[in-house]
């Protein structure tokens, strides 16, 4: 198949640090070419794939500092894909709202990823003016807000399967990875950890959306012996991050609508310690990946059961259920699908 995959400008395809969307249409764009077809990624000009790349911005929005409207190149993304979309038997959207009214209004098939979430009423009144959409969820407890929109299917992130792999090490201090922001509970993983007992690391980096949460909440708790704030870390860093702690600590507060830093943890064979809200029950194998709990005591009491895990069975489960072959494959389907819908003869009506 020919296949056009449009990821958002903010970051490079892949990130160069934080990023998960455009991450995942990484190990998507590569797996398909892996797979035998024919793909063009439509990104940001430092991006770096397998596939044939169609820089629309020379680079990822977030790190160029003379962007003031991060609109604007995303409606030069779309009317770019606009004028080339005969040359594809699928275009493959990861951009919110953003292609609804365009490409409602063209001929080849395309589907578009929710990668947010969408609980939003705005995101909700955009969406409900535009029912036949195909849409795919990245979860089933994301798409429960708006479940009477049209979904065809929900397909779980994956990673590359030797992307991240365990560490000979020795397991010694709790992890926080991801973002500081309130829902994401940085504080809460302090806090935890201390109660616990047990070094807390913390790989996140600071938006600046989130800057008087972390000034005036995170950093004075950084001050609490056997907190360590590392700051972002890369692709290489993350196996030997992860490998060395003992659990994840994901002590989120907002409807997750995947959490990717779960399923990068259980690719290194760590356990997670993960708030029951959104995808997690779903991403999660509780007692067998790591536990769900509802609140910090019962998360300081988990802490407590964590030699009830094997780590190479968390390894396994990644394997079975979160490569990216497998969510490559999955897509492949939903394309198949929507091209033999497309060639289904139709009837005409005659008056």
């Amino acid at each position: 198949m020919r296949i056009a995959q449009i990821a958002p400008l903010y970051e490079a395809v892949p990130p160069k640090l934080y990023g998960g969307t455009e991450r995942v249409v990484a190990y998507l764009s590569d797996e398909l070419v892996k797979l035998g077809h024919k793909v063009t990624l439509f990104a940001s000009g430092d991006s770096a794939t397998l596939a044939e790349l169609h820089a629309v911005w020379p680079q990822a929005l977030r790190l160029d500092p003379s962007i003031r409207d991060p609109i604007a190149p995303h409606i030069l993304l779309m009317e770019t894909v606009r004028r080339l979309a005969d040359e594809f038997d699928v275009l493959h959207f990861h951009n919110d709202y953003l292609p609804f009214p365009l490409f409602s209004r063209q001929r080849t098939p395309w589907l578009n990823t929710l990668h947010g979430r969408l609980d939003l009423p705005e995101f909700q009144a955009v969406a409900s003016a535009f029912p036949k959409v195909n849409l795919v969820s990245i979860s089933n407890a994301q798409r429960r807000p708006v479940s009477h929109l049209n979904f065809i299917g929900t397909v779980y992130h994956g990673l590359p399967e030797d992307l991240l792999r365990p560490q000979p090490v020795e397991p010694g201090y709790l992890a926080f990875l991801g973002r500081i922001s309130p829902e994401k509970g940085p504080d809460r993983a302090i806090r935890i950890a201390r109660r616990a007992g047990l070094p807390l690391k913390i790989a996140a980096k600071v938006d600046n959306a989130d800057r008087q949460f972390f000034e005036s909440v995170v950093r004075p708790l950084l001050k609490e012996p056997g907190v360590e704030m590392i700051g972002e870390i890369n692709e290489a860093q993350k196996p030997g991050f992860l490998s060395g702690a003992r659990a994840l600590l994901m002590p989120i507060d907002w409807p997750e609508p995947f959490g990717l830093v779960m399923i990068e943890a259980m690719a290194c064979g760590t356990p997670v310690i993960a708030f029951n809200c959104g995808s997690v029950p779903e991403v999660m194998e509780d007692g067998v990946t790591g536990f769900i709990v509802n609140d910090e005591q019962s998360a300081v009491a988990a802490l407590a059961r964590l030699d009830e895990i094997d780590r190479a069975q968390v390894r396994r489960r990644f394997e079975a259920r979160f490569t990216a072959r497998r969510m490559a494959e999955d897509y492949v389907a939903l394309y198949q699908e929507l091209l033999a819908e497309e060639h289904q003869p139709r009837l005409r009506v005659i008056a």
